[in-house]
């Protein structure tokens, strides 16, 4: 077979993009090269409906291996009792955690998309605000931060039956106990989507929720630098409410339901090649190299976040806790919309965010969302933050001036030169 040139060379320059640019869009990471290349492998030929042992197809023996594997190191990293390491992404997690603890129509509270929510809490435009009727808080004007006594005041007049908490843009740590304390007072499950910030939360940096949140979820290939995918966890099984029961009468756990809510609930057969990369990248969470890479993280981000601050940009809340920032620029007279199309010319990648109380469009924004992880991984440090915060304004600064641009763009090149991607791959 003849081989596709014309893709592998996209690929190729999709490569020297990576490597030629600064990457700060949050939600994006260099994964390593043996999870890379265990994406790359023969499992992808396996079909593999239902669970290890437990397979609707033979010859599954070597992939049982392999995805219990992927659960047991997952499980360990978390300290936690059940996970399922199934679902495609983090959205079809989080549509299985709805498919298991709800019916259609049950009320949800999550923050709203516009303060920095996700759109599978409850966005109108996704299934989660379309099959469940959803409800929302949002932050405090004053300080950006949640604003749990709306949370509540919410909670006690609607009575959801599923609390949501995390984001897409919240610079914050959580307050899980208060949380978990409105979702008991109105008999309401708590799902914590910690796909942002899991990789912190693993290594202890920021508040656990998994003492206070009946389900846990989260993508694989931010902070965790994994391939693509989702992930659902629970620290205890617990009985099921609904008193679902199994062919011989007794009455399943929540785990069994969860797992029935991922397959055949939500998902086919497994992307096996992709278990087997995510039990790479777990193998990686779990050594004393990826500890001090997350508490690089945090360093980074706050170390940039102060160089924005100094030089007049509003990050909302007023600095971070975790691996990114929003940052309003409406101080600025720039939209998010300009921001991102003028520093990609520079080659610094970012994307345009709503802020909270934003009077733009989604499609204009006024801010920008700015994240640490991929550069940290690249090995820049605090002292590399003022040089890139540097870049980032002096293009802000001078969104018409091409010259400017391309003098940045060269520095840009030159500065991550100093930081090789993948040399191996040549």
């Amino acid at each position: 077979m003849q081989k596709d040139t014309q893709v592998f060379g996209l690929i190729h320059q999709e490569l020297e993009r990576q490597r030629n640019g600064i990457e700060l869009i949050a939600s994006e990471n260099f994964a390593s090269l043996q999870v890379i290349q265990a994406m790359g492998n023969v499992m992808t030929n396996k079909y593999a409906e239902g669970y290890p042992g437990r397979r609707y197809y033979g010859g599954c023996e070597i992939v049982d291996q392999t995805e219990q594997l992927a659960i047991d190191r997952i499980k360990k990293v978390f300290n936690c009792g059940y996970a399922n390491v199934q679902p495609h992404s983090g959205a079809q997690a989080n549509a299985s955690v709805y498919l298991c603890a709800l019916k259609a129509g049950d009320k949800i509270l999550g923050l709203d998309l516009s303060m920095g929510g996700h759109l599978t809490h409850g966005s109108p435009v996704n299934f989660s605000g379309k099959l469940y009727q959803p409800f929302f808080y949002g932050v405090k004007k004053e300080t950006g931060t949640i604003d749990y006594d709306q949370m509540e005041a919410v909670a006690q007049k609607e009575k959801p039956k599923m609390i949501v908490c995390g984001a897409s843009a919240y610079s914050r740590d959580w307050d899980y106990k208060r949380i978990r304390e409105i979702a008991d007072s109105v008999g309401a499950f708590v799902m914590a989507d910690i796909a942002h910030p899991a990789g912190l939360i693993a290594k202890n940096l920021l508040n656990d929720p998994f003492e206070y949140c009946h389900f846990v979820t989260s993508t694989t290939h931010k902070t965790l630098r994994g391939p693509r995918g989702g992930i659902i966890l629970m620290r205890h099984d617990f009985e099921n409410p609904f008193g679902v029961k199994d062919p011989k009468g007794n009455i399943r756990t929540m785990s069994h339901l969860m797992d029935m809510a991922v397959f055949p609930g939500t998902q086919g057969g497994p992307l096996e090649h992709i278990i087997a990369s995510k039990a790479v990248a777990f193998g990686e969470l779990l050594t004393d190299e990826y500890t001090v890479y997350a508490k690089q993280i945090q360093s980074n981000a706050q170390a940039m976040a102060k160089a924005f601050i100094s030089r007049g940009y509003n990050i909302i809340s007023g600095g971070t806790d975790n691996h990114l920032m929003l940052i309003d620029l409406r101080n600025k007279n720039l939209t998010g919309k300009k921001a991102q199309e003028t520093l990609d010319k520079a080659h610094i990648t970012l994307n345009k965010n709503a802020v909270p109380f934003d009077d733009k469009s989604p499609f204009v924004t006024s801010g920008i969302r700015v994240g640490v992880p991929a550069i940290t991984t690249r090995g820049l440090k605090e002292e590399h933050m003022e040089v890139v915060v540097g870049f980032i304004d002096k293009v802000l600064m001078n969104v018409n001036d091409e010259n400017v641009i391309a003098t940045v763009r060269g520095e840009v090149k030159e500065l991550m030169k100093q930081f090789p991607l993948y040399p191996e791959l040549g």
